[in-house]
């Protein structure tokens, strides 16, 4: 009896000093310097390559000790914003959807963020593969958040329970000052150059073949006056394409051109957009003068040129304010890339449909020829933007 009683004693007192020992290790943290809290230990998510099965099935230590590669699924899109850690005994290899991706350093902590995990490969999850010495006690996997020097210490129970910060984006902020400095550049203009204003975003105007040849907006595109309505314009473009990747899609073939970590570098991101689109569009009326130069068609390159701006300021201002309406009432809707893509592909189509019967109303030019020329300057421009955009 006495030796039941000292045995139950031992097996309740090497159960306080486990229990102990991993409630401590949970509190002060993992990763590099315990600097990290654990959401999600990967341990037993392991899985492994069955040639009879011609499958991954799940590690099971009995069947497997001697495999020397580990993988997993990550789920990017729940875990935004936490970090993933990975950590191995000896020196092994890290992959990534089959693609390797780095060498791990024996006894050293890689931390990935999983912000630029969902950047880079733009899918809910990805296939990870940790490949190294044998067994699973090389291997640690897991997906945590920073700890704060300014906050309490966080004790993370068994349970289902885990504490998790509060989720947000760096471009939230920037939507309403975006949309604020859009709408006092529209008001500045409509203030001091209410006519031209009045033209440029006329739909009226816009549809009417017999173009004003006299105006001061045709006769001088590069005045004053519409210089700031294209430096206007290029605004609402570069707000448009911030808006587009702070909805997760690739506005860019490269996905590093974006990807702003805080309002500053949003504001930063919408500066250079804006020169660049405003350097574009300036480059559209180069092209028209050298181009209608070699065609012979200098006295239609005006009103090609103001047609254009036209047009482009009632759509991208008009899909602007439209998308914007939809995202700040419907917070949750999946974005699709598709979606996006049409209505600009049926806008530039329809322009360049638009503009051939302009241009053949006013100039009288043979079919094949301005169809060339019109292929050049908007058909070309377009599918070369589109092989780096959307």
């Amino acid at each position: 009896m006495t030796f039941f009683r000292s045995f139950a004693l031992s097996t309740f007192c090497a159960a306080l000093f486990v229990t102990a020992v991993f409630a401590q290790s949970r509190t002060e943290g993992i990763g590099p310097a315990n600097q990290y809290y654990p959401v999600h230990d990967f341990h037993d998510d392991f899985q492994v390559y069955d040639e009879a099965a011609k499958a991954y099935v799940p590690y099971i230590v009995e069947q497997h000790a001697d495999q020397t590669a580990l993988s997993t699924y990550i789920d990017l899109e729940s875990n935004r914003h936490y970090n993933l850690l990975i950590s191995t005994k000896q020196d092994g290899y890290l992959f990534i959807n089959a693609s390797l991706k780095r060498k791990l350093r024996a006894g050293e902590w890689s931390v990935f963020s999983i912000d630029s995990l969902y950047r880079v490969y733009r899918q809910p999850e990805v296939f990870l593969t940790l490949y190294g010495a044998p067994g699973l006690n090389d291997k640690r996997l897991f997906i945590g958040y920073p700890k704060s020097a300014t906050q309490k210490l966080v004790v993370l129970r068994d349970d289902n329970l885990s504490v998790r910060p509060r989720t947000f984006s760096v471009y939230d902020n920037f939507f309403g000052l975006g949309l604020l400095f859009l709408l006092a550049s529209h008001a500045f203009l409509f203030s001091f150059y209410h006519r031209a204003f009045l033209r440029f975003y006329s739909l009226r105007d816009l549809l009417s073949l017999r173009a004003q040849e006299e105006s001061f907006l045709i006769n001088r595109p590069l005045s004053s006056t519409n210089v700031l309505f294209i430096l206007n314009l290029s605004f609402v473009v570069a707000y448009l394409i911030v808006f587009v990747q702070s909805r997760n899609l690739d506005v860019f073939v490269s996905r590093r051109l974006l990807g702003a970590q805080n309002l500053g570098s949003v504001l930063g991101e919408f500066i250079v957009l804006s020169g660049l689109a405003f350097i574009v569009l300036m480059g559209k009326y180069i092209a028209l003068e050298v181009l209608g130069g070699l065609y012979k068609l200098q006295s239609i390159i005006n009103i090609h040129f103001f047609k254009v701006l036209q047009s482009s300021m009632l759509f991208f201002t008009a899909l602007t304010l439209l998308l914007v309406v939809i995202a700040y009432n419907t917070a949750s809707m999946t974005w699709s890339e598709s979606a996006l893509l049409l209505p600009v592909l049926v806008f530039y189509l329809m322009r360049l449909a638009f503009l051939y019967i302009v241009i053949r109303s006013q100039e009288p030019i043979k079919n094949l020829y301005l169809f060339s020329y019109l292929c050049i300057v908007e058909l070309i421009p377009l599918i070369i933007g589109l092989r780096f955009a959307l």
